[in-house]
């Protein structure tokens, strides 16, 4: 369906053929066992056990994979995806490069077990600069990186990457796979939390690794039915009907970042504004070029906590909270989850209210924040 637009394929993607008297995405399920065949047992059909195997699954895998163009594993949520993928590749001995402006909790899983199996881990900001690939097993990245919005130039990256014999893993949550195709530029695996914008209602959580290898989809399939890190039925079918509005909600929340970075950029009580899409920003000469369309994330900062706290507290429409990506606009102080921004660093999603409101809500919010 690649020569179809974005809002047809999110709508379509992962629908089996239709049959009169059948529902559109048919519904879960709930299965641990299945009947197996008396004789021919284990094989006889593509259910055997609910751990690696179940139907509403496997939609939803066909579904990303569509939109990501690779073949999909999903997983109970974005960490166990990124967690298993760094398992399921590397070994003592290997070295892998991790983005030191990326998600914390990656960084901490890093520290915390990879360095104690004899994992070599090299931190390197997502803009770069780079050092020498020779030896490294695996380079990832996270771009836009997350809440920092830097980003960096997958296909040059790849082909360091591939020279070297390194692998390239792209951590793909905030822009999507209608933002960028990773795999399309070069990448050897893409990582996502679909819990954020690509699921987007707030109410699930999930995970997913897409690659063109089978080998590396193979390892990965592996490390997940050995684990036991997989979504349930029910998640996995909300997670496959909320992808047919993805391409709505991203129209929305990338108009209504646009509409607050340049509102934000008008007021001298606001510092540190970052926006991919915004001419100007330090990642927009790439980003403009490698994505297909902006995340309706930014970040900014308002100089304290306090001030943070007043601006959220006075605000009718930005509710505090973490994540990013879902249907309302939410925001957080980003340092009270172990990231190293300054104490009044905010990284604001935007959800699908009309911007007018919005944009009014929000200068209202900080006018009354007052000074920091």
């Amino acid at each position: 369906m690649t020569d179809l637009g974005d809002g047809t394929r999110c709508l379509h993607a992962g629908l089996p053929e239709p049959v009169p008297g059948d529902a559109f995405l048919p519904g879960p399920v709930f299965a641990a066992p299945y009947h197996l065949d008396p004789w021919q047992g284990q094989g006889s059909s593509p259910n055997g056990y609910g751990r690696p195997d179940n139907p509403t699954r496997r939609l939803l895998e066909a579904a990303i994979g569509e939109l990501e163009g690779g073949d999909c594993r999903v997983f109970a949520t974005g960490q166990a995806a990124i967690t298993g993928l760094l398992l399921a590749v590397l070994r003592p001995g290997d070295t892998v490069l991790l983005p030191a402006d990326g998600y914390f909790p990656v960084r901490a899983f890093a520290t915390d077990v990879l360095e104690t199996i004899g994992v070599r881990v090299v931190f390197v900001p997502t803009a770069g600069p780079y050092p020498s690939l020779e030896g490294v097993r695996l380079v990832l990245v996270e771009t836009p990186a997350n809440p920092g919005l830097d980003v960096v130039d997958v296909a040059a990256l790849a082909e360091r990457a591939h020279a070297a014999g390194a692998l390239l893993a792209v951590d793909n949550t905030t822009a999507t796979p209608l933002g960028q195709r990773p795999l399309d530029l070069g990448a050897d695996l893409v990582v996502a939390s679909g819990t954020k914008a690509l699921t987007g209602h707030s109410d699930l959580l999930l995970g997913y690794l897409a690659s063109r290898s089978a080998e590396l989809v193979g390892a990965v399939t592996s490390w997940r039915t050995v684990t036991g890190s997989v979504p349930g039925a029910f998640d996995s079918w909300l997670a496959h009907r909320s992808i047919a509005t993805l391409d709505l909600r991203l129209a929305r929340q990338s108009a209504n970042a646009a509409a607050i970075a340049d509102l934000l950029a008008g007021r001298p009580d606001v510092t540190g504004l970052r926006w991919p899409g915004r001419p100007g920003d330090p990642a927009y000469p790439v980003a403009s070029t490698q994505m297909r369309r902006m995340p309706g994330v930014l970040s900014f900062d308002l100089g304290d906590a306090d001030r943070v706290g007043r601006f959220l507290t006075a605000s009718r429409l930005v509710a505090a909270a973490t994540s990013f990506g879902g249907t309302h606009t939410s925001a957080d102080r980003r340092a009270q989850w172990g990231d190293d921004t300054p104490p009044g660093f905010v990284r604001l999603s935007c959800g699908v209210e009309d911007t007018a409101d919005l944009v009014a809500d929000i200068s209202a919010a900080l006018d009354a924040a007052g000074p920091a």
